[in-house]
């Protein structure tokens, strides 16, 4: 659990999100994210939470409310975040270098300068024996494995991501959260995780939002005491099932207010 002393680094303020068909996705949403946490937004499909982190990212704008970074060196123009999707979203024309690649092409850093980048990300998911390999050689969880490398090569501050594992099977999910947890703590990452997992969710989080729909908005604000690091023995702990009970009873009477 990090300490409260730890900085702000982007608040939501009385956010409000309307889609053009009239739905309201959010309504007066007001959350903090303090630098270093593992924040997951918990909840059942429709109640937001993917909207939120398009509003993080500077996909979507809101309706009215306020988005404010603490720090003006974090903010979307200056690539201080990354995002990974449910889907790798990967170029199948492209090998994996070159999908991994992709972001410092954009700002222009040329092949050469790349490579030793590009290299290390894939080396960190280890993957740097399929550089030369296309999406379609790949299996699911490795795809995901080049769509972090790709998220990671830019060394973000933040790292958001909308449900990245939840078409793997269970073994290859349960093997990229602890991958994950080692990513965040090495680099210092920030990270806001979308998914509508209790037991992920208190797996990787130090903190836990949760989310009601009709429209969107945070019921709960769940700290997680469990300390890091966090293995296989966490999860057939009393401590863990004692904790994913209490979080499911929250998320159960948070649908039912």
């Amino acid at each position: 659990m990090l300490p409260q002393s730890a900085p702000q680094i982007v608040s939501f303020s009385d956010i409000t999100k309307t889609f053009e068909n009239g739905t309201v996705a959010l309504q007066d949403l007001s959350l903090e994210i303090r630098q270093g946490e593992f924040v997951s937004l918990l909840g059942p499909s429709g109640c937001g939470k993917s909207t939120a982190l398009r509003l993080l990212a500077g996909l979507s704008e809101p309706n009215s409310g306020r988005l404010n970074w603490a720090d003006d060196t974090m903010s979307v123009p200056d690539h201080d975040l990354s995002f990974v999707f449910q889907e790798p979203t990967l170029m199948p024309w492209a090998t994996v270098f070159e999908n991994v690649r992709l972001p410092l092409k954009v700002r222009g850093i040329g092949k050469v300068e790349a490579r030793g980048r590009v290299m290390s990300a894939l080396e960190l998911v280890g993957l740097e024996r399929f550089e030369k390999s296309y999406p379609r050689e790949l299996s699911g969880g490795m795809k995901m494995r080049v769509s972090i490398a790709r998220a990671l090569v830019t060394e973000p501050k933040v790292l958001l991501m909308d449900e990245p594992f939840a078409a793997l099977d269970e073994i290859t999910r349960f093997k990229l959260n602890n991958e994950l947890l080692e990513f965040w703590s090495k680099f210092g990452l920030t990270v806001v995780f979308v998914t509508h997992s209790v037991f992920e969710s208190v797996y990787l989080s130090s903190r836990i939002l949760i989310m009601t729909s009709g429209p969107g908005r945070i019921v709960a604000d769940l700290p997680m005491t469990a300390p890091y690091p966090r293995d296989d023995d966490f999860r057939t702990s009393a401590e863990y099932a004692d904790t994913c009970r209490r979080v499911s009873h929250a998320l159960k009477d948070a649908m039912a207010a």
